[in-house]
């Protein structure tokens, strides 16, 4: 059919969206909404949220990597049909939380994910919180670090601090693998940035071909790029840019 004007979203199957948030709360979640009145930790990893209503909400808190098979996230799937109806949820320093709404099947919830072998239990209190961080190689065309494998090496040696609560405080760890700092180490108690330390390098022969040079120059966040002529290998003159060094804080924007 035609695009109506009068009604833009009639018969519109693409374009539309993501689901509301809403028809994926647990039901508890979803009945007492902003009536929470308060939580409690029980142990390291278990939470219990009351709400003015008298109704209790119990989460189990996991430790995940950022970048996770989909075997794994298929055992987090059972974990939840098991004990929980299947609601499970992702937070943003990349743990799962299983919660439920009767206090007795926390403890088998809590041995189901001691058995897996890859659901450390933990990330509350005056502990160390999952490390949030950058994507790394994987997937930026930017960084001047990987994430994953410095990650994995520091969250191995901090790994008792986020299965217990034994800290003065809690602790917020991030890894951003470039100034532009997507991994949000700007707020945390410990940050572990990549740096660059050389300006980008121009190569007269190939960067007309494989760059659009306004777009290059309008990144720069110190206006560092200028438009310039060039001579490639073959003498010819061609149009390109220079970096001003001095300038330059070596973000990487001017190539991503």
């Amino acid at each position: 059919m035609g695009y109506n004007p009068d009604k833009p979203m009639e018969d519109r199957i693409t374009d539309i969206g993501p689901p509301h948030y809403e028809q994926f709360f647990p039901p508890v979640i979803k009945e007492n909404y902003g009536k929470w009145l308060y939580h409690e930790i029980m142990e390291p990893g278990v939470l219990k949220h009351v709400s003015e209503t008298g109704a209790e909400c119990y989460t189990v808190r996991i430790g995940s990597a950022r970048l996770i098979s989909t075997s794994l996230i298929n055992d987090y799937c059972d974990i939840a049909d098991a004990h929980c109806d299947g609601y499970l949820r992702f937070t943003t320093r990349n743990n799962v939380e299983f919660m439920w709404t009767v206090v007795d099947k926390v403890q088998p919830l809590v041995d189901a994910c001691n058995a897996h072998g890859m659901m450390p239990i933990g990330g509350t209190g005056a502990g160390v919180t999952n490390i949030v961080h950058t994507q790394g190689w994987v997937h930026c065309h930017t960084p001047a670090t990987d994430a994953s494998g410095p990650v994995k090496a520091v969250m191995d040696e901090l790994f008792d601090h986020f299965t217990s609560m034994t800290l003065p405080a809690q602790v917020r760890v991030a890894l951003a693998c470039c100034l532009n700092m997507c991994g949000a180490v700007h707020c945390s108690d410990i940050a572990i940035l990549g740096v660059h330390r050389k300006p980008p390098l121009i190569d007269h022969d190939t960067i007309t071909s494989v760059c659009e040079l306004p777009l290059a120059i309008a990144a720069c966040p110190l206006g560092a790029i200028k438009p310039a002529k060039g001579t490639n290998v073959t003498g010819e003159e061609v149009k390109s840019v220079t970096v001003n060094v001095d300038r330059c804080m070596f973000c990487g924007k001017c190539y991503t």
